[in-house]
């Protein structure tokens, strides 16, 4: 059995045993690949991608521990939702108290918000806005998985805040104006 900070060591990526649309759980029980649990740790990856992405396009340094730490998380998360009936195996309350004191500390340097903002500005904050996207995504997804602990969905939640928070950081940063939502569309008032 390997232990929890061990590595994973995979030697052959193919397996086969999706073939059939069937795909292994964390408790090693087979379900379909259309089962809630797998379309939300599917959900989670993506997010990741996501994440990945936004890294990838060079967001403020400022942003960057705690996009790499979050995406560390995702996969406790993922992990989470892949085994039935384990409740808080690996996301905990603490990783998301750590997500609002990030929301709070991001938010607190943003000026108020006067109007609801359109995902866009600066390349990162809109990679970031797309990934604040499919976290809502997954977290709507994670809440049609039965028996799931209450710490995944809250976390993506949360996360989900702190994504729009880091968008609007981004612009920030880059010294961009964020796109804001104009009653009847772009016209001038």
């Amino acid at each position: 059995m390997r232990r929890r900070d061990e590595p994973v060591r995979l030697t052959r990526i193919y397996t086969r045993t999706g073939d059939e649309g069937e795909t292994s759980l964390g408790d090693r029980s087979r379900v379909p690949k259309t089962d809630p649990r797998v379309m939300a740790f599917g959900a989670v990856d993506e997010l990741n991608s996501q994440l990945g992405l936004a890294l990838a396009a060079g967001v403020p340094e400022a942003l960057r521990g705690v996009l790499e730490r979050v995406q560390n998380e995702l996969f406790d998360l993922g992990a989470d939702i892949s085994r039935p009936g384990a409740d808080g195996l690996r996301v905990t309350a603490g990783q998301v108290e750590a997500l609002e004191e990030d929301c709070d500390r991001f938010n607190a340097e943003l000026p108020p918000l006067k109007s609801f903002v359109l995902p866009g500005g600066d390349e990162a904050a809109a990679r970031l806005h797309v990934a604040r996207a499919v976290c809502r995504r997954a977290e709507i997804a994670a809440l049609r998985v039965d028996g799931l602990g209450r710490n995944v969905p809250v976390y993506l939640n949360r996360l989900g805040d702190l994504l729009f928070i880091l968008a609007r950081a981004a612009n920030a940063a880059a010294g961009r104006d964020e796109p804001l939502w104009r009653p009847g569309g772009s016209q001038e008032d």
